[in-house]
């Protein structure tokens, strides 16, 4: 006869386990495609401006076979959008393009800018998930890129969106005038903060506002996949009034009301989702971080940390 006090560790053991799998299960098949819009409001434009509307979008992870995640995107059209920021990693699958250019063919004509994540030049591959707890993913080997990032690049031009990648860019919006610049993925070590640096003066030199004669000085939005650390600080050393990010999927698996247990990289862990300031050298910006749209097909799991998209409201400052 099984002892009592054994009968019951194994009654714990077994219930545990059943929370385990019920847990995991909902992961997989509830909260992964359970979509949902986080919405903001962010006071930097300058006084008077009109409201402009942005739709954040990060960390799809595409396969073509997303048929769901790609429908619940296309209708994001419904927040009317004026300007699309793109934080990286769309691509999921070999054939992913196919999923991204269904969800996002129609808002085609809306400005965009984007940066890319790693995986827009690398598909997936299996790795042990457990080692995301104890450090960051490591680069990738010496393979040549897999996935077809130029088809990617020419998708999103169409679209008539503008690359950050290690560039800057300026347009007007809404009677708004903006700069735009982003870093390469700081991730993978391809962020290039010199050139940057470079790019800023450069298009600070030559751009040529609608109405030279007004004194208004642009409204500054900076982009990069990886929120590091010393991207940020360069970024908001640069002018930068809000900073675009994904790559940490909120934590993918969190601990439901509690901060991201991992980000992937080294930005605080409360700092892993949503909007807050990052500090540097006596200067601020609001810090805009999204939990991103998908996951890695060989880790298709959310758990107190659903999939989103983020619409903010810029409006102006005091």
């Amino acid at each position: 006869m099984t002892p009592p006090v054994g009968r019951s560790a194994a009654s714990a053991l077994g219930a545990a386990a059943a929370v385990g799998v019920g847990a995991l299960a909902y992961g997989a098949f509830v909260e992964r495609n359970a979509f949902q819009v986080r919405q903001e409001v962010v006071p930097i434009l300058r006084p008077g401006a009109r409201p402009i509307t942005v739709l954040h979008i990060s960390d799809l992870h595409m396969a073509p076979w997303q048929t769901e995640k790609q429908d619940w995107v296309a209708s994001l059209i419904r927040y009317e959008p004026d300007l699309i920021v793109n934080t990286g990693d769309n691509l999921g699958h070999a054939d992913g393009l196919v999923g991204v250019e269904r969800a996002l063919a129609g808002f085609d004509g809306i400005p965009g800018v984007f940066v890319h994540g790693s995986n827009d030049f690398y598909g997936p591959t299996f790795k042990n998930p457990l080692k995301y707890l104890v450090a960051p993913s490591g680069a990738h080997g010496p393979e040549e890129p897999d996935l077809d990032t130029a088809a990617l690049d020419r998708f999103f031009q169409r679209l008539g969106w503008l690359d950050l990648n290690n560039a800057a860019r300026a347009i007007e919006l809404r009677g708004s005038r903006l700069e735009f610049f982003g870093t390469g993925d700081a991730h993978r070590g391809w962020d290039r903060l010199g050139k940057v640096t470079a790019a800023v003066d450069e298009m600070r030199e030559n751009v040529t506002w609608s109405d030279s004669s007004s004194g208004v000085e642009p409204v500054t939005i900076a982009a990069t996949h990886a929120p590091y650390r010393r991207v940020l600080d360069s970024l908001v050393t640069h002018g930068a009034d809000i900073i675009f990010a994904g790559h940490t999927h909120g934590g993918q698996v969190r601990v439901p009301g509690r901060p991201a247990i991992v980000t992937n990289c080294d930005v605080p862990r409360e700092q892993a989702q949503g909007l807050s300031t990052w500090r540097h050298s006596g200067r601020s910006s609001f810090l805009e971080v999204s939990a991103g749209l998908g996951t890695s097909i060989y880790a298709p799991v959310r758990f107190g940390c659903p999939p989103e998209a983020v619409v903010l409201t810029l409006t102006a400052a005091g």
